[in-house]
């Protein structure tokens, strides 16, 4: 029997909150988790948009890297 390990390469996440700081805080801890698989932030993209009911929803995609 053949057991075969590939390495990821290459993840990118999505992420939402009502604030800033809930957002970088689900972030921060995605990068710790990714850390431990040996993924490193590549690039970070943002951005916010406001509700018909007035709410800000901040939202950002991260593409996590191996350092290969």
């Amino acid at each position: 029997m053949d057991f075969q390990l590939d390495l990821l390469k290459d993840k990118v996440e999505f992420f939402e909150a009502t604030s800033i700081k809930d957002l970088e805080k689900k972030i921060n801890d995605q990068i710790v988790h990714n850390q431990a698989i040996l993924l490193h932030v590549h690039s970070v993209s943002h951005q916010m948009f406001v509700t018909e009911d007035g709410k800000r929803i901040y939202s950002a995609v991260v593409h996590f890297k191996a350092k290969i």
